[in-house]
C-alpha cells in the first residue's frame, strides 16, 4: 500500500500540466579503512554555481565539511546521502517531464487528442518506472516529495489538486498520513536543517559528477544557509 501510494502520486505529478516548465562530511576516522575519497574540501565562488578543489585567485566562499562528533551521526548522514542520491533523478525526471509535456500539449488543439497523448505517456511511465518506484521506502518517498517541490516549485498536493481535483488531493493526503508521508511537504533548507543537509548532499554530488545538476525552482541563498547552519548539531532526522 505504501509503495502503491508513492507510485501513484508520482504518476499524477508526471502527467500534470500545471506551471513550469558535497557527499561525505569530515570525520576523523579511527583507522585508514574509514577514510573516504569523497571527504574533500570544495570551494565555491560567491555568485557562481561551480565549485573546484583548487583555490582560484579571486574571492571565494568555502563550502565547509560538516563535522560530526560521533560515527553514529556520520552514519545517519551517509544514509540520508544514499537516499537523496537515489531519489533525486526521479524528481529531476518529473520536472523535465512537466516541462516537455506542457510544450507538447500546446501544439495539440483537440481535447481528445490531448487526453490520448497523456494516456500514451502514462503507459510509457508505468512500464518504465513501476518496478523501481515500488522499491522506495517511506523516508525515500518523503524525500522524493520534497525534491519534487525543489525542482518544480509546487507541492505534490497542489499538483494532484490541479490535475485530479481538490477532493482527490484531500484523500491522497489523508492516506499519505497513514504512512507519515505528507504530500504538502515543501523543500525548505532555510528553516529545516535536514533540507539543508539534502541541499549540501546535492551540491557536492553535482560537483563530483555523481548527479546531473538541475536548477531548483525554490529560491534560497546557499552561502547564507552555510553561515546559518554551521553551528547546528549535524544529526539528520532520518
Amino acid at each position: 500500500m505504501k509503495q502503491f501510494l508513492i507510485f501513484n502520486i508520482f504518476l499524477f505529478l508526471s502527467f500534470s500540466v500545471t506551471s513550469q516548465v558535497k557527499d561525505v562530511p569530515s570525520y576523523t576516522p579511527k583507522n585508514k579503512q574509514e577514510t573516504n575519497e569523497d571527504e574533500r574540501l570544495l570551494f565555491m565562488i560567491e555568485g557562481d554555481s561551480t565549485a573546484s578543489e583548487s583555490i582560484p585567485l579571486n574571492e571565494i566562499v568555502i563550502l565547509p565539511n560538516i563535522k560530526f562528533d560521533s560515527s553514529l551521526k556520520r552514519k545517519k548522514y551517509l544514509i540520508l546521502a544514499r537516499k537523496t542520491k537515489k531519489v533525486y533523478p526521479y524528481a529531476k525526471m518529473a520536472a523535465d517531464t512537466l516541462s516537455k509535456l506542457v510544450v507538447e500539449l500546446e501544439t495539440i488543439k483537440k481535447k481528445r487528442h490531448r487526453k490520448k497523448y497523456i494516456k500514451r505517456m502514462q503507459r510509457f511511465m508505468e512500464e518504465r518506472f513501476t518496478k523501481e518506484l515500488k522499491k522506495f521506502s517511506r523516508t525515500e518517498g518523503q524525500i522524493l516529495i520534497k525534491l519534487v517541490h525543489r525542482q518544480t516549485g509546487r507541492t505534490m498536493f497542489d499538483l494532484i489538486k490541479n490535475y485530479r481535483s481538490g477532493w482527490k488531493a484531500f484523500w491522497y493526503e489523508k492516506t499519505a498520513h497513514l504512512f507519515n508521508i505528507s504530500l504538502k511537504r515543501e523543500f525548505d533548507p532555510t528553516n529545516v536543517y535536514e533540507d539543508y543537509l539534502i541541499e549540501d548532499i546535492l551540491e557536492r554530488s553535482f560537483q563530483n559528477d555523481v548527479l546531473v545538476r538541475q536548477p531548483p525552482a525554490v529560491k534560497f541563498n546557499l552561502f547564507e544557509l552555510i553561515d546559518k547552519w554551521k553551528t547546528h548539531d549535524p544529526t539528520p532526522v532520518h
